[in-house]
């Protein structure tokens, strides 16, 4: 028994916590297993329609209409993709070309057009800019589909309806894309990069153009693959703007001959062998430019 000092009190041993008992583990296994098979089930939701395009793609007519675009046996993918190449003297492919340069080269100058205004936004201090930068967020709130009138009639007065204009010039703006391009502006660039680039003698768009626009690639990509799909499945547009079929983005021309199915039923495999081959691009794009568009996604995550 050891001898204390008056006025102090011993500290009794803590045993040390024992382990959590498997009963109190349990709870978060069952979430962790609800988590994945919550996944298991968006995955198959989501990979399901593809897997029938993909099996209903090698299916004709019969087999279509009679419910079998999933039944393992029976392949006419080669005469679909022939019919296809055929029909009409091949005006799907002409469509497909169609959709490539609205979607590709529209995608592409919208993204830089978007990167430059946001940019600006960020960078430069000019009377109004808030308020300016506030009517670009309003018009992320307007719905492209009310606008399509308006700019049909400004199409009308400016004589190009029913031209390759009246829908790539309207691809080239994207309200979110400015929104989204000052967001990474103001999280690639930093402002010591740019007075460092002043301090050496490099000009406004010297500035942008080398040190700039490299640093926002990700988010380049970024608003390119988002306008890639917009343009790319865009719908209500060109059906205001084109009367020429030969103009059709792939998405109208697929839709032109959906509506004959009912009296012509030998374009159902010709519709959904369309639909396969519409989906590659996009399927390219987002594989090809993933880097990209994952880093710019999780820009800012561990800041």
């Amino acid at each position: 028994m050891s001898i204390l000092a008056p006025g102090r009190r011993t500290r009794p041993d803590r045993a040390p916590a024992a382990p959590p008992p498997a009963a109190r583990r349990q709870p978060w296994s069952l979430s962790r297993g609800a988590v994945n098979g919550a996944l298991v089930l968006a995955t198959a939701y989501t990979l399901l329609p593809l897997g029938w395009l993909l099996s209903a793609a090698a299916k004709n007519t019969g087999d279509l209409l009679g419910g079998r675009g999933l039944s393992p046996e029976r392949w006419h993918l080669g005469d679909n993709l022939h019919a296809l190449a055929t029909t009409g003297d091949g005006i799907y492919f002409r469509w497909y070309l169609n959709s490539l340069l609205y979607a590709g080269i529209g995608a592409v100058l919208c993204a830089f057009v978007c990167v430059c205004a946001g940019y600006a936004f960020h960078v430069y201090a000019f009377r109004g800019k808030e308020q300016l930068f506030g009517l670009v967020l309003l018009g992320v709130l307007v719905p492209t589909t009310a606008l399509a009138l308006p700019m049909y009639l400004l199409a009308s007065q400016l004589h190009i309806v029913n031209t390759f204009w009246a829908v790539f010039i309207p691809s080239l703006v994207n309200p979110f894309g400015v929104y989204l391009s000052r967001v990474f502006c103001a999280g690639y660039i930093p402002s010591e990069v740019l007075e460092a680039a002043r301090v050496d003698g490099a000009g406004e768009l010297r500035t942008f153009w080398s040190i700039g626009l490299r640093m926002v690639m990700p988010g380049f990509v970024t608003v390119f693959l988002f306008q890639f799909t917009a343009i790319w499945n865009n719908f209500f547009l060109p059906l205001v703007m084109l009367s020429d079929n030969r103009l059709f983005p792939v998405s109208l021309g697929l839709y032109a001959w959906n509506t004959q199915t009912t009296a012509f039923p030998e374009y159902y495999p010709l519709v959904v062998t369309g639909s396969l081959l519409a989906v590659v691009p996009l399927v390219v794009a987002f594989v090809a430019l993933q880097r990209h568009w994952r880093a710019g996604l999780t820009a800012g995550s561990v800041k």
